[in-house]
């Protein structure tokens, strides 16, 4: 039996992180591996546990407690009810363990540093499809990623085939 990885999916709530998540579910991830939902907050944001995990990120927090609103709303986060209702069923289905992290601020230093603290097998990211203007100007996160990663990084663009209905 293989050994369990540790995969980390990027997650926003955006259209392009959800995509990235369904490409997770369906294409890498595989019975008893980890999936560590990781959210980057504005560092301007100013929940009630920012001051105790400003530098180290909130601690792993399991599926069951990030489903619970008071939780959630303590890290400043409003998740979407398909995406938790994606990752249950997945736990449920592969056996799959689901927690969550929180960080505050730059996603593209906040993402590279997740790699490293939660030593990451995988990460998984979705892309804004910015144009190379824009890209220039504002900089790519997940261009970023992939360049100073020290573990393998997927980009998603755009919807997969797979999730439509």
């Amino acid at each position: 039996m293989a050994k369990a990885r540790l995969v980390g999916v990027g997650m926003d709530y955006s259209a392009t992180s959800k995509s990235a998540l369904k490409w997770a579910i369906h294409d890498l991830v595989e019975d008893g591996d980890q999936i560590i939902m990781i959210h980057v907050a504005s560092p301007k944001a100013d929940p009630t546990n920012k001051q105790l995990f400003a530098d180290t990120g909130s601690p792993l927090i399991p599926l069951e407690e990030f489903r619970e609103m008071n939780v959630s709303k303590q890290y400043g986060l409003s998740p979407d009810s398909n995406v938790l209702d994606m990752l249950t069923t997945l736990s449920k289905t592969k056996r799959v363990k689901v927690v969550a992290k929180v960080y505050w601020g730059d996603p593209r230093e906040k993402l590279c540093g997740a790699v490293e603290q939660l030593k990451l097998d995988s990460l998984v990211l979705g892309s804004r499809g910015l144009g190379a203007i824009k890209r220039v100007l504002l900089g790519s996160v997940s261009n970023y990623v992939v360049q100073h990663a020290t573990c393998p990084v997927t980009v998603v663009k755009g919807t997969p085939s797979r999730a439509k209905p």
